[in-house]
């Protein structure tokens, strides 16, 4: 709540403003004495832009490098330096503590090696001891020189502690350091620990960003889509307890998604189908495909040479493959998601174009919408999310970042394998 005569701490108007995946989360920051302690101001708020409230914990050491005021602020609450008359530890971390999270970012060599022998001598330490007596989620983010990494003794501790249930993320290694891995993998990881595993078990394939169909060695004929929408679904879908495979242009090495990069629509299409084919041989099946891609309707019989600058020329646009069509002829009985782009149409009409697709490719959900308002391209979009055998006034209606529109697309698939699992438990009874 805020002072009489002041407007609310910077946290609250950025809460929640990326998605909602860590609302409702308490997650204790422990800080220590590495270099690497100045991004905890950036990882602290980024934490707060998904929902988490944060609460920061510092060693002695880690004073020395940012001030706890600064961690305050990035925060918003007073952090703790030393352990007080409220234990804080316990109330925090305790058997009835009101922490969601206990997570070490960075975490020097000596504080990895302290936990792993159960010694308590500085307040992250006795945090950590703490959280492994009541059980509450610990992560390790290791940053040190990549020498000291090498060590026995610490990869010994190390390998102790995910024996233990301790979530290590990296490092990355560069320039004979080892250091702390990105804000945005550190923030992945948090959710996939804290999110309820609603599509644990489950196989997801899914298509995204543009395609790439070159003209000559030098120009290609492509659309303006970002690929943000399907990186964000294969990130909620991996949070949620899924095993994700992305199928796009980028090569991004996204924690704890299997990518294949393609360039041309037949390329997407080939590997789509080849996913699909080896999961069934290896009876490994997908579950669902989510075809969010934007793949191109034509492509052209490319020259190999370059075309000469200034020179009249004319493209031959051949018509591309149908990846659902050709999906869904081979595999009946996959669950698959469409997406259908329109411009400039009314809701009833998009609405009506969505439900054709549904019905032409028997489809399970179909993502709509009007790219004549914007979406394709962008950090935003609105979006119809439309389900199966779904009254239009329940279609899900989403405006906001992608990622947050990644987030419902993820919670309507959920519930429509809840529903038919529902219904398989019927006809068995």
């Amino acid at each position: 709540m805020a002072e009489k005569g002041r407007g609310p701490h910077p946290t609250l108007r950025i809460k929640g403003t990326k998605s909602h995946s860590l609302l409702g989360k308490k997650i204790v920051l422990g800080v220590t004495g590495s270099i690497a302690a100045v991004k905890t101001v950036e990882l602290a708020r980024e934490l707060i832009r998904h929902g988490a409230d944060v609460y920061g914990v510092m060693s002695e050491s880690a004073t020395e490098i940012i001030h706890p005021y600064t961690l305050h602020y990035a925060t918003g609450h007073e952090v703790i330096t030393k352990l007080m008359g409220k234990i804080e530890h316990v109330e925090f971390l305790g058997m009835e503590g009101s922490a969601d999270l206990f997570i070490i970012a960075p975490c020097t060599a000596n504080t990895l090696n302290k936990i792993a022998g159960g010694v308590s001598d500085t307040t992250v330490t006795a945090f950590a001891t703490t959280a492994f007596g009541s059980g509450i989620p610990i992560i390790v983010v290791p940053a040190m020189h990549e020498t000291i990494y090498r060590s026995p003794v610490l990869i010994e501790n190390l390998d102790k502690l995910r024996s233990l249930g301790v979530t290590v993320i990296g490092p990355k290694f560069e320039e004979g350091l080892a250091k702390i891995v990105s804000v945005s993998d550190i923030i992945l990881t948090v959710e996939h620990v804290l999110s309820p595993k609603t599509l644990a078990g489950k196989r997801i394939l899914i298509t995204g960003g543009p395609t790439i169909e070159p003209i000559d060695p030098i120009r290609i004929l492509t659309n303006r889509s970002s690929g943000i929408t399907g990186i964000e679904i294969a990130k909620v879908a991996y949070k949620h307890g899924a095993e994700v495979t992305l199928i796009h242009s980028k090569e991004l090495n996204l924690t704890g998604v299997k990518e294949v990069r393609v360039e041309t629509a037949r390329e997407m299409i080939d590997a789509c189908v080849t996913e699909l084919r080896e999961g069934k041989e290896k009876r490994e099946e997908y579950d669902v495909l989510i075809s969010a891609a934007a793949i191109s309707d034509f492509t052209v019989a490319p020259s190999e040479v370059k075309i000469p600058s200034g020179a009249d020329f004319y493209l031959h646009l051949i018509p591309a493959g149908k990846l659902i069509e050709e999906v869904r002829n081979e595999f009946p009985e996959l669950v698959i998601v469409g997406f259908k782009a329109e411009t400039n149409v009314s809701e009833e009409e998009l609405i009506r174009s969505a439900r054709g697709k549904m019905e032409r490719y028997n489809l399970a959900m179909v993502v709509a919408n009007d790219v004549g308002k914007g979406g394709i391209g962008t950090e935003e979009n609105e979006v119809y999310i439309v389900r199966e055998s779904q009254k239009d006034a329940d279609i899900k209606h989403v405006k906001g970042v992608k990622s947050l529109i990644a987030e419902e697309i993820v919670a309507e698939l959920a519930k429509h394998f809840s529903i038919r699992n529902s219904k398989v438990k019927v006809q068995e009874v």
